[in-house]
């Protein structure tokens, strides 16, 4: 699939994570701890500005939750034994997206899920097969697959980034939105048919 690519965002860093937070204190192993963290999380700070800016849809919302993610996962970097850091990252993320940024929205976003039908019917799509919805996305620009996607219910907008941009296996973005496995599947599959549905008819193409 043709999803933007978190290094086609333009982010940069202005802030260097550890080091506001651990100034005045000249701790070595607080020094280490800054170390650490840096050489761990920050080879993903542009995935996690991508899935904000696809989560809240605003450039400036965005940073101010990848900030603001990153400053969260500092404090608790002692306390961290896994998942993988992405997936940890992604799932700090998501709670602050939920939170105090989405009560900026007129449509604060519902990411819970509720919209879905039959969550524990069988997955239409499934990751060792090519869909034809997957064959269709593939011809498409990016320009017009980030505006559809954009437009997708927030847990199918939520699921398709973190599995077609992220490359989370379906547990890790299981582990990340809190939800079975089955679910995360069902949401892929109905996220590619919505994106094929609104393909066809963006293209005027008779169904």
């Amino acid at each position: 699939m043709m999803l933007e690519r978190p290094q086609q965002w333009g982010l940069t860093v202005p802030w260097k994570v550890g080091d506001d937070v651990m100034a005045g204190n000249g701790s070595g192993d607080h020094h280490d701890k800054a170390r650490r963290f840096r050489d761990a999380a920050l080879p993903h700070l542009n995935d996690v500005y991508t899935l904000a800016r696809y989560l809240l849809r605003d450039s400036a919302d965005a940073e101010d939750a990848a900030q603001e993610c990153y400053l969260r996962a500092l404090r608790h970097f002692d306390t961290y034994r896994g998942p993988a850091m992405k997936p940890w990252l992604f799932a700090i993320l998501r709670n602050i997206c939920r939170g105090e940024f989405a009560r900026r929205s007129d449509a604060p976003l519902n990411m819970g899920g509720e919209t879905e039908e039959d969550e524990d019917a069988t997955p239409l799509w499934q990751e060792a097969q090519t869909s034809p919805e997957t064959e269709i996305l593939h011809q498409w620009d990016a320009e017009t697959i980030r505006r559809l996607v954009a437009d997708l219910p927030a847990p199918f907008r939520e699921a398709i980034v973190l599995r077609e941009i992220n490359d989370l296996s379906y547990r890790e973005i299981a582990n990340v939105v809190g939800a079975p496995v089955g679910t995360v599947m069902s949401r892929l599959a109905r996220a590619r048919s919505m994106l094929r549905k609104a393909w066809i008819a963006e293209e005027g193409l008779p169904t």
